[in-house]
Formats: C-alpha cells, sequence, structure tokens
C-alpha cells in the first residue's frame, strides 16, 4: 500500500470519528443505572434525609441516596449547592449530607474544549481535503508533459550478465560502457570518449531487453527506462516535453544510463508522406536529436535503445555522436543455445539424464525466449504427469508444442485418413535421407497439432549462415517427397501438400530471382521490394524487368520445381520398400525418431515386398 493511499484512508478515518464524536456530544444520553432529576428534587430528597452524598463536578450534581440509589442533576451555573441547601434548612458536612467538589483535570478541560471545537475543526478538516483534492488534479494536469520513465534501483539488482547467455559479443560490447561508467580514468588517460548510444538490434526474442535489465543490474548508475510509444500522444508537443523532462532528470542523476525500448514507435524515418512536418512524432523525435546531440554535449548520459526494425530508423538517429555503437542480436547457435538452456534451467529440477546439447541441436532457429518457453511448457507437462523431475519426454514434447501447437488428441481420424499421412510423412523422411545435401529427419510423427496432422523434423548435421545451391535443390525434392508419396501410393492428391508446395515455390523463386542460380538469366537479382515505413512491412515488389524476362522466371521457377519432383519421384519409386516400412511403423507407433528412425531407414529393403 502506497503513502498515498495511506494519507486517504486516515483522512476517511478522522472524517468518521468526527461524525461519531459530534453525534455523541449532541445527542448523548445518560447511561448507567442513574436517573436525572430536578435541581428541587435534589433539594426536597436532602430535606428529607434521602441523601448520604452530593458530588459536583461543573455543573453538574451526582447525587447517592440512603438506599444506595444514584441520581443525576444540573444547578444553575454560578449558583452554590449548599447555600441552596442552607435555606432549605439542610445541613452539610458532618450530621448531615456530604457535598464534594469534583475538580476537573487539565486532560479533561482539553478534550471539553476539543469536544465543543469539533464541528469547526470537522468541517475545516472537509474543506482542506477538497482543496487538496482540487489542487492534485490540477497538478495531474500540468505533469501531464512529465516523463513516465521508472528509475531501477541498482543496489538491489535482479538480472546481470550472468543471467544472459548466447550473445558474447554483445555482452562484450555492453560490458565496456558498463566500466566506462565505474572508472571512467582508464579511459580517459588513452582519450577515450565515452559512447553517447548504443543501439541493439536483433529479431524479437534474441534477448534486447533482457540485456538491458542486465546492464541495469551491472552499472552502478541510475538506470531509467521508457518505451519509445510513452513518448506518442495525440497532442503536439506533449512526446517532446517528455523527452526534455527525461533527459533533465537523467542530467541531475548523471552519469547514468537512458533505456528506449522499441525506438522505432518515434524514431522512424521523417518526411516518408504520412503527416506534415509538425506532427507530434516528428517533434518528438527532432527532441531526441537534440537532446543526445545537439548544442549542449557536456553531459554524461548514455543512451541504451532497441529495435527490432533499424532499416527504418532516422538516418539523423543513427549517425556516430549519437548512436555510436551497434549491437546486432541474433538467434544463438548450438553452443549458445545450450548456455541458455543451462541459465534457464537453474532452479528448476531437471533429470541427470537429460542431454542438454541434444536438446539444443534440436531446436536449431529458436531465440532465447522460445528456449525459455520450451523449459516452461516442460516443467508444466512434468507437474501435470505428477513427475517430481523434468525428464528428456517431457522437453522433446516441448519443442514438438512450441513449433506446431499441443497435441489435438480428441481429433477423429479415419483409417485411411492416418495411412495417407503416414505415407505423406514418410515421403518427406525418405527423400530427406536419401539425398547427400539434405538435412537429415530426426523425428517423423502423424500426431496432429495445431493446423497439422503430422510433422517431420530436420536437423543439419551442422548450422552455417551459408546454404549452396545443392542444398536448396535438396530441400526442394523433399518437401515435395510428401506429394509424390500420395500420388505413388494411393494414385490421388490431398490437400495436405498445399503448405510443402507454397514452401517449395517460395525457395525456387527466391533462387532465380534474388540468389543468381538460374543459367539462363545470369548472376543478377530481379524485382525491387517496396516498404511502408509507417506499416514497418513489405506491402509490393516492383518490376525492374520485362515481361519477357518474367515469363523466363517462370520458366525457370517451373523448372526446378520439376526437376526436384523427378528427384523425389525417382527416389521413393525405388525405395518403396524403405517407404511402405516407415508408414507401417508410424501408423502402429504414430513417432520415431534420431536412431531409430536412421536404423529403420538403413536395414529397410528397397523394394516392396508382395
Amino acid at each position: 500500500m502506497n503513502m498515498r493511499s495511506m494519507r486517504s484512508m486516515f483522512i476517511y478515518l478522522l472524517i468518521a470519528v468526527g461524525i461519531m464524536a459530534i453525534f455523541l456530544t449532541v445527542f448523548k444520553e445518560p447511561f448507567g443505572g442513574s436517573s436525572e432529576i430536578p435541581i428541587s428534587r435534589v433539594i426536597s430528597l436532602a430535606s428529607e434525609n434521602k441523601l448520604e452524598s452530593i458530588e459536583i463536578s461543573g455543573d453538574s450534581l451526582t447525587a447517592v441516596g440512603s438506599d444506595g440509589s444514584q441520581y443525576t442533576s444540573r444547578k444553575e451555573s454560578g449558583s452554590s449547592i449548599v447555600e441552596q441547601l442552607e435555606v432549605a434548612g439542610v445541613r452539610s458536612g458532618a450530621g448531615g449530607v456530604d457535598v464534594s467538589v469534583r475538580g476537573a483535570g487539565g486532560i479533561g478541560s482539553f478534550f471539553g474544549i476539543l469536544i465543543n471545537f469539533l464541528p469547526l475543526i470537522f468541517f475545516g478538516a472537509i474543506l482542506l481535503f477538497m482543496m487538496k483534492q482540487a489542487q492534485g488534479s490540477t497538478s495531474q494536469t500540468f505533469s501531464f508533459g512529465k516523463s513516465k520513465a521508472r528509475v531501477f534501483d541498482s543496489d538491489n539488482p535482479t538480472v546481470s550478465f550472468s543471467d544472459v547467455a548466447g550473445v558474447d559479443e554483445a555482452k562484450e560490447e555492453l560490458q565496456e560502457v558498463v566500466e566506462f561508467l565505474k572508472s571512467p580514468e582508464r579511459f580517459l588517460a588513452l582519450g577515450a570518449k565515452i559512447p553517447r548510444g548504443v543501439l541493439l538490434m536483433g529479431p524479437p526474442g534474441v534477448g534486447k531487453t533482457l540485456l538491458a535489465r542486465a546492464v541495469a543490474g551491472e552499472a552502478a548508475v541510475p538506470f531509467f527506462s521508457i518505451s519509445g510509444s510513452e513518448f506518442v500522444e495525440m497532442f503536439v508537443g506533449v512526446g517532446a516535453s517528455r523527452v526534455r523532462d527525461l533527459f533533465d532528470q537523467a542530467k541531475k542523476h548523471a552519469p547514468c544510463i537512458v533505456f528506449v525500448d522499441e525506438i522505432d514507435a518515434v524514431g522512424r524515418h521523417r518526411g516518408a508522406g504520412l503527416g506534415g512536418g509538425h506532427d507530434e512524432r516528428e517533434q518528438t523525435l527532432n527532441q531526441i536529436l537534440v537532446e543526445m546531440d545537439g548544442f549542449d554535449t557536456g553531459t554524461n548520459v548514455i543512451v541504451l535503445a532497441s529495435t527490432n526494425r533499424p532499416d527504418i530508423l532516422d538516418p539523423a538517429l543513427l549517425r556516430p555522436g549519437r548512436f555510436d555503437r551497434r549491437v546486432t542480436l541474433d538467434s544463438p547457435d548450438v553452443k549458445g543455445r545450450e548456455e541458455i538452456l543451462n541459465v534457464h534451467s537453474k532452479g528448476k529440477p531437471i533429470s541427470e539424464d537429460t542431454d542438454m546439447e541434444a536438446i539444443a541441436k534440436q531446436t536449431a532457429g529458436f531465440s532465447g525466449a522460445d528456449l525459455m518457453n520450451l523449459l516452461n511448457e516442460s516443467a508444466i507437462l512434468a507437474a501435470r504427469r505428477d513427475k517430481k523431475t523434468i525428464t528428456y519426454d517431457e522437453m522433446a514434447e516441448s519443442i514438438d508444442r512450441v513449433i506446431a501447437g499441443p497435441e489435438r488428441k480428441n481429433k477423429v481420424v479415419s483409417e485411411r485418413e492416418k495411412s495417407m499421412v503416414a505415407h505423406h510423412e514418410a515421403g518427406h523422411a525418405l527423400v530427406a535421407h536419401l539425398l547427400p545435401h539434405a538435412d537429415p529427419p530426426f523425428k517423423v510423427t502423424i500426431v496432429a497439432r495445431g493446423q497439422t496432422g503430422g510433422h517431420t523434423r530436420f536437423i543439419p548435421e551442422e548450422e552455417t549462415q551459408l546454404v549452396t545451391q545443392n542444398q536448396l535443390e535438396a530441400r526442394l525434392a523433399s518437401a515435395l517427397g510428401g506429394r509424390v508419396a500420395e500420388e505413388l501410393v494411393f494414385f490421388e492428391v490431398t490437400t495436405g501438400a498445399g503448405n510443402d508446395l507454397e514452401q517449395a515455390t517460395n525457395i525456387a523463386r527466391a533462387m532465380i530471382t534474388r540468389l543468381g542460380m538460374s543459367k539462363k538469366l545470369g548472376p543478377r537479382t530481379f524485382g525491387k521490394r517496396e516498404e511502408l515505413v509507417f506499416l514497418g512491412r513489405e506491402i509490393s515488389e516492383q518490376k525492374d524487368y520485362s515481361d519477357t524476362v518474367a515469363q523466363t522466371i517462370d520458366e525457370e521457377v517451373h523448372g526446378l520445381i520439376q526437376h526436384a519432383y523427378e528427384i523425389a519421384r525417382n527416389l521413393i519409386d525405388t525405395n518403396m520398400g524403405k517407404l511402405t516400412a516407415l508408414a507401417s511403423h508410424l501408423i502402429e507407433h504414430e513417432t520415431i525418431e534420431g536412431d531409430d528412425l536412421k536404423k529403420l531407414l538403413d536395414e529397410a529393403s528397397a523394394v516392396a515386398s508382395n
């Protein structure tokens, strides 16, 4: 509970107590066994010798009768009860009514005065509360242009560089920034200047924000974090005002780090044709440019920003002096994936026989976020199965869940459809197994997941950045293997090959138009892609070639696909026995993977038995 809510609760409690006190003051009734009688009745009882004592407290009287009964009464202000008793012939003191006077204490007098002034105090408190509320609304109106950046406590870091794996080069770049802030003398002695900005670039999920949080944990300086979208408002000038306020706060806490997440929300290229030169986003960007490297260059503030669209950022934002360093983060390799799995497996009861290296090899293309999600899914599956540890089976299942979605156990599949799916997937695996340049198949399953009735997963023997033409042609043949198997076994085709044909067509067209792998057209590219800056995606492709060349491109694409189709058909036709053996195993067991798959394809007879 924050201080603001506690203060409001205290005010409401004070108002409630004030109302109760006023109620008791105005409407109070005598409590206990006493009864209030007139003063004349008190004197009459005293003259009849029915009273033993009278106690006076201010103008209030408390009389005790001979039978133990108690009476209360009030006298006139300034009058003496002793004189009234003497006029009535009643003796006071020894042999008569015992009269005593009880003086009011200091605290009692204070509370008496407080009760008298309580209504005034109560209404004053209400008036003060209303004025405070009005003042708060006014301050909120004037704070509309204030920065919403969050400041992280460097004394209690939650993430450090040890929690980030698979991006060693990026960690090294940012480690230098942290060391510069901690001990700038070592760099200044050599004439080095602190980098004004560091831009983290990479696809979603590779750890840009996590790396920034690690910098916040490692740097012993204030760390301001804000999203690029928090600068943008419908009112022109608000974003620029927030930028000024953010950097004013940063300069007061210098040296410090300012992290802007998704900077492409405000840093997109100016003059794209949408909006004038005075729209809110451009005003905000102009203010960022001035604050980062304007007339005032003596500040010791480092700007750390992240984006997955560096191609749409304004050139003035990317020049040296603003973002001196650009750190590219990509999907981790097999070693990086293993390190990431080891980091995220801390605190989880992983079975000792689980090989993280084998899991890393099966997760080619996974980002750090995907791997974290994989381990979380594994833990959920282990808990669902009432296990005490996470085993390889849960991790293998989680890989399929991340790739294709959860298993559809309730889907009703006929025997014919099951056989078709089994032969289709067996065709993919068989062609890839037989081609020397294809990625070997690792797992084949006919378990329905997501929108697929089954899938075949391949694992490259070694991960490389370059792909040869032979490898692309092998991928084409492997993609068409399912369609070919359907034709040769069932003498008809199904809609199951729709995605395979689309994938094969995209590969073939890219080989011709982008990679220059056509002997007839030569080593050149065709077509110019256009992107809409504000939408941040490709919207069209402009033709820079004639209709004759377009016809040739279509013929070359068709030739590549037809050639791959003939290769797949020849391989499956001459190895029908292997196809049948693998399909039969899938129909019976639904899944086969690893060494068992390789052994079955190697040992099965190529000729089908009658």
